[in-house]
């Protein structure tokens, strides 16, 4: 399975989207490192795709993921 289709990413116009380019995650990543952020994929991954509408910060995230009680993402690390 290539990275293109792995991405969860809904902004296929965003540049940095697998999509747009060959190097796969690499420039969606360092464009979310350098802004003190999480992709959209780990969002999407914990099921918050309401915050990701305007703060992508990683406060943000982690709030996220503690208030995602019985969340697939809670459940694992059981």
């Amino acid at each position: 399975m290539s990275n293109k289709s792995f991405c969860t990413c809904p902004v296929l116009d965003c540049p940095d989207h697998p999509q747009k380019h060959s190097n796969e995650c690499t420039p969606c990543i360092k464009k979310n490192l350098d802004n003190h952020e999480i992709p959209a994929c780990f969002w999407r991954k914990i099921g918050d795709t309401e915050n990701t509408k305007s703060n992508y910060t990683f406060q943000k995230f982690a709030e996220s993921v503690l208030n995602k009680e019985g969340s697939s993402c809670n459940s694992k690390t059981q």
